[in-house]
Order: C-alpha cells, then structure tokens, then sequence
C-alpha cells in the first residue's frame, strides 16, 4: 500500500502516533513513502532520514524528560511562585498524580513519536541503494542506538525495575518495531523490551564498530552504544557486564573529569568541556524544548539588574551532600545572586540550582536554562563501574569511587553502597536519574527536608517538603496515559491507578 505523505496528524494517542507523519523526516516535495518501497534511493535521502532520526533524539532530552520524574523525588522543593508547574508528579498523590498526568502522557506520546521515525529508517535501510551501503549501515546503527534508548527510558519509567524472577511477566511498554498506523499493540514484557534492547545494542555495536568516540561526539558512535550497554546491564543486574561495558568507555582514555573550577565552567555553562560521550548539536537557533528554565527562572530587575525566580530549588538533604570544597557545590548552586519568589527578595538565604542555568551562547538575552544536551557523561560511566565491582572486586569500586570524588574536590571514602549510592544523587543531580536510580536500588525517601533560609518562600505541608514515598509506591511506575487506554483496549494499566 502507497501512503503518500500529506499532512502531519499528531496525537495524543501511540496508535495515531504510530500512524502520523513527520514532514521533517519525510518531506512531501521530495519523497514519499511506501512500505515495502526503496525510500533511500540518493546520499541526500539518507542525509535526510537520518536528520530526521537525530532531531527525534534531540526532541527527548533535557526538558521535561529529565524534570518530570527528578520532581518527584527529594532534591527539591516546590517555591510559591510554581505556579503548580508539574505539581502533580512533585506532589505524587493518587488524586492528581494518575493516567491523565499531562507530562507522564507528553513522556509516552513523544518516545512512541521518535520510535515511529527510528522504525521508518530502520526498514528503509534493508532496501536502500547498494550503492550507500556503508554509509546507510551506520545511519542503521545511529537509529538502532536512538531505538534502545527510547526503549531503556520507557522501560525504566513505565515497567518495573528488572527482576529476574518476575519480568517474563511483569507488563512494561508495547515493543513497536515496523511502522503500523492500524496497530493496536498490547504491552510486552520487561523481559521481552529488556531483549529488545539487547538486540539493538549487539546491531548497533557491529554497524558503529569503526566509529570512533570523542568528546562531545554529536552522533552516537562505538563509545555510546558501550555505555547504553552499561546502563542496560546495570538495570539486569549483570553486574560483571555493567563493569566491563563501563571500563570499556573509561579506558579509551576519550573523555575527561573536570577538576578545576574552569573545566567546570566549559563543562556546564559553555558546554565545551570532555566529560560527554555524545553531547546532542545545539545552537541559538535550535528550538528551546529542551531548556531546564524551572530551576532559575532569570528576569530582568529594576532592582537587581536580574534575579532568580525559580519554580524549584535545591533541599536542604542535596546541599547537605556535598562537601564544602566540592567543586559542584560551587558551580551548580548559586546563593549569591538575588531571588524575588512572592514579591519578595532574598539574597544569600538559600542556593538556587545553576547546572542549568544556560549557555550564555544559546541565548540571545539572560541565561535561559538553555544548554547542549548530554545524554551520557563518563561520570556516570565511573558511577556505574563502582556500583557493578562492589559486590566482587572493592578495591576496584573503591577506585573508581574515587577517581571521582577527587576529580570533583570531594572527600574520599571507602566504597560502601551507600556511598555509591550519594556519589549518584549529587553527581547526577538535574539529569533525570533520580527516580531509576532510587527504583532500581529498591529505596524510596522520607521527607524533603528545606533549606531554613527558604521556609518563607516554599509550600510546606504533607505533599511538599514533608513528602514521604516509600518504595513500595506504585508511583514508581507511570500509569499508562489515559488516552492511550481510551483508544488502544489491548493495554493494561498499572496497578493502583484508576480511570
């Protein structure tokens, strides 16, 4: 059957999603598509498609797909001017927290909107021209690596934490591999997505083998898909896996910690530093979706030239995690710029997060929480090594703990799994691995406690800084949209959530 291209029909639902056009990724002046077709026949079809997979990828990172779970956890507190920006999920009570969530809907729709691109690319690689067969192999890799992360995130948002007693059965995403506009797919297994993965990490691997990693790479390469391995095999519990495929990043020797306060500011402010295995292209003209503006909220001042009015800012249990010579105390919190939160200033009464505060190059005026995104960082790479080695080799954890903490200016400490456990909260805060981290560890939390110079300027109460989620909460794992469950009655929600 020959669809051609016409209009783009976006909706809510993964069926229509599914079903929908991306003119970005299929322009209806040039192409059109038909399944079963050669829709890669030219270098400029290939340029294009995979664009149109890389944009996708883009689309996902930073934003709301690092906020909406991170607010739900204890790093921060919701300030009086929130103005009930994703206060359901910071909240996290069944009365607003449920199926009809527009961020847990927006994180769905969005990914099942990229896999549908990944999936168009995919299946036109097998009849592409002979011709552009090495290029149109790692183009395949490129949509093979975006496909597994699609995958991974749903899996760790919206399924259980792997358990390999329980995921042949425990329900996860619907695993959606061929672009089928008349589909209504049920949901696969966590066993059946966490293979799925697996399968396109091991293609991409083979397609990307001879694309070498480097800072700040702006295309997955051979480096990124080993530490998408990592965090694959971190999630199973594979921890000789999760190690190696760390180790394997690591000893390239490609990327660097930063260890002075200057190659922190490239790092996080001018994002030119050496830490990212694959920092996603941005530039002034990008679209600003992926901003984390909600931590500082700059404006211009009479008073103040500019103040701070952040929607969130840091508990007193995140600043209270770092030592006083940490080198991430000083360049993600700021205490001395002014505040003005419900008409009223402060200045030098709290710390406001600045991890994200913006690229002064992306902005046309005041900082705007506009950054590069970096989906993988080798901090995380030594994270996940000394989490993996603990339980067979401490002097290995502890090294790796280390290696760490003394790049950042932090104490040194023995590799105890509660040390690991604050090297995560602290190194990877803003960045959206709160929530997995905590549900793969199996914690939940007690409490947000605020930072005392705030109270006037914070809601206080049961579901704010007196929040308690313990981890047996099914909020762990995201109900499936409601209009998902409208549309597709093969679904099956998650326990606990109404209509």
């Amino acid at each position: 059957m020959k669809r051609i291209l016409k209009t783009i029909a976006i909706s809510v639902s993964a069926v229509a999603v599914l079903a929908s056009c991306d003119l970005n990724l299929v322009p209806i002046d040039s192409i059109t598509y038909e399944e079963g077709g050669q829709l890669i026949q030219t270098e400029a079809n290939l340029t294009a498609l995979e664009n149109g997979v890389l944009h996708s990828f883009r689309a996902l990172q930073m934003g709301k797909y690092s906020l909406t779970s991170d607010l739900m956890m204890d790093g921060f507190n919701a300030t009086l001017d929130y103005g009930n920006n994703y206060g359901s999920v910071h909240r996290v009570t069944a009365d607003d927290f449920n199926s009809g969530d527009y961020d847990v809907r927006d994180y769905w729709m969005n990914n099942y909107i990229a896999l549908k691109n990944y999936n168009i690319l995919i299946a036109a690689a097998e009849t592409a021209n002979e011709d552009l067969k090495d290029k149109v192999d790692v183009v395949l890799g490129e949509a093979l690596f975006c496909r597994a992360m699609s995958y991974l995130n749903l899996a760790r948002h919206f399924g259980k934490a792997y358990n390999s007693a329980t995921a042949a059965t425990d329900l996860c995403v619907p695993l959606v591999l061929v672009y089928d506009q008349l589909e209504k797919p049920s949901r696969a297994t966590v066993a059946e997505v966490y293979a799925q993965i697996k399968a396109d990490l091991d293609k991409a691997a083979t397609l990307l083998a001879n694309v070498k990693g480097s800072a700040r790479a702006e295309k997955p390469t051979i480096d990124a898909v080993n530490a998408l391995y990592a965090r694959y095999y971190i999630d199973l519990g594979d921890y000789a896996n999760a190690a190696a495929y760390a180790h394997k990043v690591i000893d390239t020797k490609n990327y660097k910690l930063s260890s002075t306060a200057k190659e922190m500011e490239d790092e996080f402010v001018n994002d030119n530093g050496k830490e990212p295995i694959y920092q996603v292209y941005t530039n002034l003209s990008s679209e600003g979706s992926n901003a984390l503006r909600e931590y500082t909220m700059t404006n211009s001042d009479t008073q103040f030239g500019q103040v701070f009015k952040p929607y969130y800012i840091p508990t007193q249990k995140l600043i209270d995690s770092y030592d006083a010579g940490d080198l991430r105390l000083a360049a993600w919190f700021d205490n001395s710029e002014a505040v003005q939160i419900n008409g009223s200033y402060y200045q030098g009464d709290f710390y406001v997060f600045t991890k994200y505060w913006g690229n002064p190059a992306l902005t046309s005026n005041l900082r705007n929480g506009r950054q590069a995104p970096k989906p993988l960082m080798i901090a995380e790479m030594y994270l996940i090594a000394a989490e993996a080695e603990l339980t067979s080799n401490a002097a290995a954890a502890k090294a790796d703990l280390n290696t760490l903490q003394a790049a950042r200016g932090a104490r040194t400490t023995d590799a105890t799994l509660e040390n690991i456990q604050k090297e995560w909260f602290r190194e990877t805060v803003g960045d959206g691995l709160r929530m997995v981290t905590m549900k793969r560890w199996g914690l939940g939390y007690d409490g947000r406690p605020a930072q005392p110079g705030a109270v006037n300027a914070l809601n206080l109460g049961t579901n704010y800084d007196q929040k308690v989620l313990p981890a047996s909460d099914h909020h762990f794992c995201w109900p499936v949209p409601a209009d998902e469950m409208n549309i597709n009655k093969n679904l099956v929600q998650n326990p606990g959530y109404g209509i």
